[in-house]
């Protein structure tokens, strides 16, 4: 079977789902839980946020559903295929193929062109790159005519723009995106939050976006929200506004457990 119909027949109406899924860090007295059994469902074709208050468990949700990190207890599942807990290399090989990543400082390499940092996660998974696929999910994300250009030569917007794509090209079940916009100005980080949202609506991608930001999370279909490691509500359609309304009282919660209630479970 073609890698393209792998992709096609492997899609499922659920991306994501996480069951029951905790993290533990440290032992005894100094264990920390970070995630206290979070379980949640995200269809195929969805824009999520996921926001908390510092140290609500975000960093940690983000790495275990995308395989950068095991869970202690729980199941995960992308595109309905689960990501056991098998070896190194299996979970190495299960994110290539299911997974795109988008990081707030890009991780391009400064001596590839944009072109080949787009194909390198083909290339690297031991797959022939498509030099078409490349250059059309290029030309989507406005670089069309910045194939041979160096990581150097471009804006910190247009950056990220070569990190969408090569999240892209794989056609990963789930897109994560990490803080995304934390080192562009404001037209820079609204016009990749646009691009994000258009990844979504024309290709049908699924995206899940940890922010700290509130106006970057009203670009997301909805918001769920963590605190102490655990879901803590959830908002649809969001606004700027709403969201920030909400993170305040996440907030303040958190500060009254951090002056009389014992240590913050999250990291």
């Amino acid at each position: 079977m073609s890698e393209r119909a792998r992709q096609r027949t492997s899609r499922t109406a659920e991306a994501l789902r996480l069951v029951s899924v905790s993290k533990v860090y440290g032992t005894g007295d100094g264990a920390v839980t970070a995630l206290d059994g979070v379980t949640l469902s995200l269809p195929s074709g969805s824009f999520t946020a996921v926001m908390g208050p510092s140290g609500s468990g975000k960093s940690t949700l983000l790495q275990c559903a995308a395989g950068l990190d095991r869970p202690d207890r729980g199941q995960i599942l992308v595109d309905g295929e689960e990501m056991s807990g098998g070896s190194e290399a299996a979970l190495t090989r299960f994110r290539r193929d299911r997974i795109g990543f988008v990081f707030q400082q890009y991780n391009l390499l400064p001596t590839l062109t944009v072109e080949e940092n787009t194909s390198l996660p083909l290339r690297l998974a031991g797959r022939k790159a498509n030099r078409e696929r490349v250059r059309a999910i290029l030309g989507q994300v406005g670089l069309g005519e910045r194939l041979g250009h160096l990581p150097d030569e471009l804006s910190g917007g247009q950056r990220q723009r070569v990190a969408i794509a090569r999240a892209l090209v794989t056609r990963p079940g789930v897109v994560f995106a990490d803080e995304p916009t934390g080192a562009l100005d404001t037209r820079s980080a609204h016009d990749v939050l646009s691009l994000l949202r258009e990844t979504v609506r024309l290709h049908g991608s699924t995206v899940v976006l940890v922010t700290h930001d509130p106006v970057a999370a009203s670009y997301a279909d909805s918001v769920l929200f963590l605190a102490d490691g655990r879901l803590a509500g959830h908002l649809s359609a969001p606004t700027a506004e709403a969201v920030a309304e909400r993170m305040t009282r996440l907030g303040d919660g958190a500060a009254g457990r951090r002056a009389g209630d014992g240590p913050l479970m999250g990291v």
